[in-house]
């Protein structure tokens, strides 16, 4: 089902078709829910993927009865249950062989307001990002609302997403209402993206790579009785694990494989300065324990000194870092990229409606 181009919900381009809007929506246990989601999604999308993620409920069921129904709506099977990140990726490239122009994926738990989808669209259509992710904490009543649990959780992962990330101007870095452009997907390694409840922040991470700009939009999430899947193990150790290990990826690929700098050079000599002060000062101090004779106030000197001028030269980096925040779209500049490579986006016909296999993908930790 298509809209006119002049739909103010979703900018036309030219006199040309209205550009093609996907909505993906990863789906596991979700049969109680699922439904409304699907009835909530305005004309302005043309194509619905559901990716069922191995559900052992109903969910399956209630997907095909909406796609008689409705012919916008796919169903899109898995054989075995992958994680969200591996649905979401699934339906990525489902909406990509339908030659998408822009990708929302929604939650099928009834989160997410279908009704922000043409909001998540127009930044894109316009040229204005290649991403768009909702921000639940423009409103103080929808931080409110966030139970505590969630908001704390947030607040602290957050953090960690915005260092791993480099985008170090979003509120809401981990939230999973997100649009992309079809051509800026085609160009992230779908297969290497964190197959589970990381991927939010490893997608981030991949953009980060490319340059690509990412903005956001308010929205209000609604908690009711769904449950969440999202282990408080992952959340507490795993994460902050796999997100050091994306901010030594970035580090290196744009600070000084693409980009290297003055502030990389202060990076550095700060993290050295900062690491042997620490050192040096750790051996005094215990050879003062051990021998009960106070340190000098020389060799006090020689520990505090490199920790402050490198903690000095650290925050330089930091300050230019988050002056390094893409501020323009780069999907314009991506359509060779897109279309030299066969088998791409926009090439393939679009699926048919009903339902279709996906093949399995496992984590590959990369």
């Amino acid at each position: 089902m298509s809209v006119p181009a002049t739909d103010p919900r979703v900018p036309g381009e030219g006199a040309g078709p209205p550009p093609s809007v996907a909505v993906v929506i990863p789906c596991y246990r979700v049969s109680a829910h699922i439904r409304g989601v699907l009835e909530g999604i305005g004309p302005s999308v043309t194509h619905v993927f559901c990716v069922d993620d191995a559900s052992d409920d109903e969910t399956a069921d209630a997907i095909l009865e909406a796609a008689a129904a409705d012919p916008r709506v796919t169903l899109v099977r898995r054989a075995v249950n992958g994680g969200v990140g591996a649905a979401t990726m699934d339906g990525y490239r489902a909406a990509a062989e339908a030659g998408c122009r822009v990708i929302v994926k929604l939650d099928g738990d009834g989160q997410m307001d279908p009704a922000l989808v043409p909001l998540l669209a127009r930044p894109i259509l316009s040229g204005e990002a290649d991403y768009v992710k909702g921000n639940r904490f423009q409103s103080l009543d929808s931080v409110r609302g966030m139970p505590r649990i969630r908001l704390w959780g947030n607040a602290v992962l957050s953090f960690f997403a915005k260092a791993s990330t480099g985008y170090w101007d979003l509120f809401d870095p981990n939230n999973g209402l997100t649009a992309v452009e079809g051509r800026v997907a085609a160009a992230l390694p779908l297969d290497r993206i964190h197959p589970r409840y990381f991927f939010e922040s490893d997608m981030l991470f991949r953009l980060s790579t490319l340059r690509a700009r990412v903005v956001e939009i308010p929205m209000v999430a609604v908690y009711g009785d769904e449950r969440s899947h999202l282990s408080v193990v992952d959340s507490l150790f795993r994460f902050p694990f796999l997100h050091g290990r994306n901010l030594l990826k970035r580090l290196v690929y744009n600070h000084l494989l693409r980009n290297f700098s003055l502030a990389t050079v202060n990076l550095a000599l700060g993290v050295v300065l900062v690491v042997g002060g620490a050192v040096f000062g750790a051996i005094r101090w215990s050879e003062s324990l051990a021998t009960g004779v106070p340190a000098t106030a020389g060799t006090v000197m020689l520990s505090a000194l490199p920790i402050l001028v490198g903690t000095q030269l650290v925050l330089s980096f930091l300050g230019y870092d988050m002056a390094q925040v893409p501020d323009r779209a780069v999907h314009p500049f991506l359509d060779p990229l897109v279309e030299d490579r066969p088998g791409r986006p926009f090439r393939g016909d679009p699926p048919r409606r009903g339902s279709r296999p996906a093949e399995d993908s496992s984590d590959p930790g990369a």
